[in-house]
C-alpha cells in the first residue's frame, strides 16, 4: 500500500476515459462523465473538426485515444464499426462498452456487441448504457436509473459497473454477452406493461360505444322520430367512460386482483392445469400470471377513464341541451306546481354522495401506486390500503350503479329493443365479485388453508427445500 501526503498537488490523478463519437450521446456522456470527476478523451477521425466538445476534455484521433485510456465507450452506429477493425491492435486487453442500439428487432443477424467482439477479439466488450438517452445525460436524470450490462469477462464488467454507480446508476448485470441481443431489444419496447390493460380498455370502449349508439340514438330515430346524435359528443361518451371504469376498478387493486388466484386455488386438482403441491405452492398458469402482474396498469388506465367521467359529469348542466329541457320545464309548469318527490331527491343526493365518495378512494388507491409514495409505506400499510380500502371502494362504486338505476330494473320502457340498459351491464361484474368474494371464496379459502395446515403437521420434520415451499405459500 501506498501512502500520499496530505496535500492537493500530490493527490491521486483522475482515470482516464476514451469516447469514440462525438455526437450528442458521445458529448453528453463526455461531460456527464467531466462532472462526475473523471477525465475525458475523444476519439475523432477528424480531431481538428469534430464539434464543439464539453469543456475540460480533449480530442484525438482514433489511435492516440485508445492507447492513452483502458476503457473505452463506443458511441458509434454498428454500419461504422469497421474502422475498430483496424485499431485492433491498439485495442488489445482494452474494455469496450457498446452503447448501440438498432432501429427495429431482428435488423442484424447477430447482436452488435457480439459483432463488435468478433471484429476486436483481444478486447473485453462489455454491453451497457444502452438505455440512457442523451437528453437524460444532459439533463442529470440519472439517480435510481436502471441499467443492464453484460459481458464474458468479469473484471470488465466490474470496472463499467463500478462507473455506472458513480454516476449515480443502478446496474443490474445479465450475464455474459448472449444476453447483449435482449439488452438491445429493451429501448425498442413500446409499454410492454400496458398492452393488455390498454387493448382491454380499447375493446370495451368501442363494444359499448356502438352497442349504446344503437341502443340511445339510433333507437330513438327509429321508433319515435327523435334525431338526438348530438348526445354522442358528451352524454353517450359520458356512459361509455363508465364500462372501463368499472370493469378495470374489479382487477386493479390487490385483493380483488387476486380472486381469480383464490377461485384457482379453490378448484380441485384434477380440474387444474399444473398440480399444485398443498394447493398454490408453485406457480400459477401463465394466463392467470398475466392477468395479476397487470392490476397496476389497469388500475391507472381506469383511474383516467374516471377523470373523464367527472369532467363529462361536471359539464353536463352548462350543456345547451340541458338548458333547453330546464327552461321548457319551467316555462310549462308556471300555472302547475311542480311536485318535489322526496324519494327522489333522497336518491339522486346518495347517487352523487356515492360517486364522490368512491371517485375519492379511487384516487386514493392511486396515490400509493406511485414508487415515492408506496416506497414510504410499510408492507401492512400497503396492504390495508390496497385490500381493505379497495373492497370498500369496490362496494360504494357498486352502490352508486344500483342507486342510479333502483327504480329502472322492473320497468318496460328501460329495455329497448330488448336490450338491458347501460347501467345493469356495468353492475355484473363487480356484483360477480363481490358474491365470490364474500359468499364463496372467503369460505373456500379458508377450508383451504385448514387442509394445509392438517397435512403440513401430518407430515414429517421439513427438509431445507420444504421450508421454503412453506414460506412461499
Amino acid at each position: 500500500m501506498s501512502l500520499h501526503p496530505l496535500d492537493s498537488s500530490a493527490a491521486l490523478e483522475p482515470e482516464l476515459l476514451c469516447i469514440f463519437g462525438t455526437g450528442d450521446l458521445g458529448r453528453s456522456l463526455g461531460q456527464r462523465l467531466l462532472q462526475s470527476g473523471y477525465r475525458v478523451v475523444y476519439g475523432s477521425r477528424r480531431p481538428n473538426s469534430c464539434g464543439p466538445l464539453p469543456q475540460g476534455a480533449q480530442v484525438m484521433t482514433h489511435q492516440e485515444a485508445a492507447q492513452s485510456a483502458n476503457l473505452i465507450f463506443i458511441c458509434v452506429h454498428r454500419e461504422h464499426y469497421e474502422f475498430l477493425g483496424t485499431l485492433a491492435p491498439h485495442l488489445d486487453r482494452k474494455v469496450l462498452v457498446d452503447l448501440s442500439n438498432n432501429l427495429k428487432k431482428n435488423l442484424y443477424p447477430e447482436a452488435n456487441a457480439a459483432y463488435l467482439q468478433r471484429l476486436v477479439p483481444k478486447a473485453a466488450v462489455v454491453k451497457g448504457l444502452n438505455t440512457l438517452s442523451a437528453w437524460a445525460l444532459q439533463n442529470g436524470l440519472l439517480a435510481g436509473k436502471q441499467v443492464y450490462l453484460c459481458g464474458n469477462d468479469e473484471e470488465a464488467k466490474h470496472a463499467v459497473a463500478e462507473m455506472a454507480t458513480k454516476l449515480g446508476l443502478t446496474v443490474l448485470d445479465r450475464g455474459s454477452l448472449s444476453a447483449a441481443r435482449e439488452i438491445e431489444d429493451f429501448p425498442l419496447r413500446l409499454f410492454p406493461e400496458w398492452r393488455l390493460p390498454l387493448c382491454i380498455a380499447v375493446d370495451l370502449t368501442a363494444f359499448f360505444f356502438f352497442y349504446l349508439l344503437i341502443r340511445d340514438v339510433i333507437y330513438a330515430y327509429v321508433e319515435n322520430g327523435d334525431e338526438i346524435s348530438f348526445r354522442i359528443m358528451v352524454s353517450l361518451a359520458n356512459k361509455v367512460n363508465t364500462f372501463p371504469i368499472r370493469v378495470s376498478n374489479r382487477v386493479s387493486h390487490h385483493a380483488v386482483s387476486l380472486l381469480p388466484a383464490r377461485l384457482y386455488c379453490c378448484l380441485p386438482p384434477a380440474l387444474q392445469r399444473d398440480q399444485l403441491i398443498f394447493a398454490c405452492s408453485r406457480r400459477f398458469p401463465d394466463w392467470l400470471d398475466r392477468w395479476m402482474l397487470c392490476r397496476k396498469q389497469m388500475g391507472l388506465v381506469a383511474l383516467g377513464f374516471a377523470f373523464l367521467h367527472a369532467i363529462y359529469t361536471f359539464i353536463i348542466p352548462i350543456r345547451y341541451a340541458v338548458r333547453h329541457k330546464l327552461i321548457s320545464r319551467v316555462l310549462k309548469n308556471q300555472t302547475t306546481p311542480f311536485h318535489f318527490d322526496n324519494t327522489e331527491a333522497w336518491g339522486t343526493d346518495s347517487f352523487y354522495a356515492l360517486g364522490i365518495l368512491g371517485f375519492f378512494l379511487y384516487v386514493l388507491l392511486g396515490l400509493t401506486s406511485l414508487p415515492s409514495v408506496g416506497g414510504s409505506l410499510s408492507w401492512r400499510e400497503f396492504s390495508f390500503i390496497q385490500s381493505k380500502l379497495g373492497y370498500l371502494t369496490l362496494f360504494i362504486c357498486t352502490a352508486h350503479g344500483y342507486i342510479y338505476g333502483w327504480d329502472k330494473f322492473l320497468s318496460r320502457a328501460t329495455y329497448k329493443w330488448y336490450t338491458p340498459p347501460a347501467f345493469m351491464l356495468c353492475l355484473i361484474v363487480p356484483s360477480v365479485v363481490l358474491v365470490l368474494k364474500f359468499i364463496i371464496i372467503i369460505p373456500c379459502v379458508d377450508r383451504t388453508l385448514m387442509r394445509i395446515r392438517q397435512g403440513w403437521e401430518r407430515t414429517p420434520p421439513r427438509r431445507e427445500t420444504d421450508d421454503v415451499k412453506f414460506t412461499n405459500l
